[in-house]
């Protein structure tokens, strides 16, 4: 397959329904990896773990070192909307590209790897900081790239190895999310359940609850990459039954809080 589609790739054209999924991956590595700066180039998601559905969009994580240009990446040709290094908010996910390749949906992301080996250092000694981003309920820790590492699949190039789930950071990301999620829940039983305010309680739970994910697969040293199967992953998939029927009456809520606390203990030990 490769072959049948090697010049036309050299052109950038796009191939609609050319490319077969086993040679999809290749292809669209091998023309990032050509871009100035590149050095290295790896697939993510549930592409990479195996647990993609036949609409689940590409993962793409671009390697680079120093500085790049998200211009070069417009000029494959490849359209949808490309954002300038930092568009992202500046932190770890520090910008990308949602795209259309060959019909299909391809998510590109920016990972400079001087950032990376920080994070991986920091993360080593136990060491984090949860950033921001949206459509992610609790933010990111900056661990999720050192996840990355120890998860996707490189296509091109080399990258630095995670290794093993690193027993300071199991503790002390353990710890932290833990007591977030608990004080997250605490405040919300006064300011908000007390009130019958149930918008607000509601969205305290359901933070509380992805912070108490992040406890739990932090203690048993797994890594994280996103919050999509955060809570089935965690063995908190029993929040929907907490969450279920609230309506903006206190004792309500203040039920639902309490319910939420006695779950997240006991899958806390």
């Amino acid at each position: 397959m490769r072959a049948s589609f090697a010049g036309a790739a050299e052109a950038g054209l796009i191939l609609p329904g050319v490319v077969e999924d086993a040679d999809f991956a290749g292809y669209v590595a091998e023309r990032l990896a050509g871009l100035p700066g590149v050095t290295a180039v790896a697939l993510g998601g549930s592409r990479a773990s195996g647990t993609q559905r036949p609409d689940s969009d590409w993962d793409f994580s671009l390697y680079y070192r120093g500085q790049f240009d998200p211009g070069e990446l417009r000029s494959l040709g490849w359209p949808g909307e490309i954002f300038p290094v930092g568009g992202w908010g500046g932190g770890v996910f520090n910008g990308g590209a949602w795209l259309r390749v060959d019909g299909r949906a391809v998510d590109v992301h920016y990972r400079d790897l001087d950032d990376i080996e920080f994070h991986l250092a920091e993360a080593r000694e136990g060491r984090y900081r949860v950033e921001r981003l949206l459509f992610h309920l609790a933010g990111v820790p900056t661990y999720i790239v050192v996840g990355e590492l120890a998860v996707n699949v490189v296509l091109h190039g080399e990258l630095p190895s995670a290794g093993s789930y690193p027993d300071r950071l199991r503790e002390a990301a353990h710890r932290a999310w833990l007591a977030d999620a608990l004080r997250t829940l605490g405040y919300a039983r006064a300011a908000y359940a007390a009130r019958g305010n149930l918008a607000q309680t509601a969205g305290a739970i359901a933070l509380a609850f992805t912070q108490a994910a992040h406890a739990a697969l932090a203690a048993r040293g797994e890594w994280v990459t996103n919050e999509k199967a955060l809570l089935d992953r965690a063995g908190l998939r029993a929040a929907d039954d907490v969450l279920a029927g609230l309506r903006g009456e206190p004792d309500v809520l203040i039920r639902a809080v309490d319910d939420a606390v006695d779950l997240i203990r006991a899958i806390s030990g």
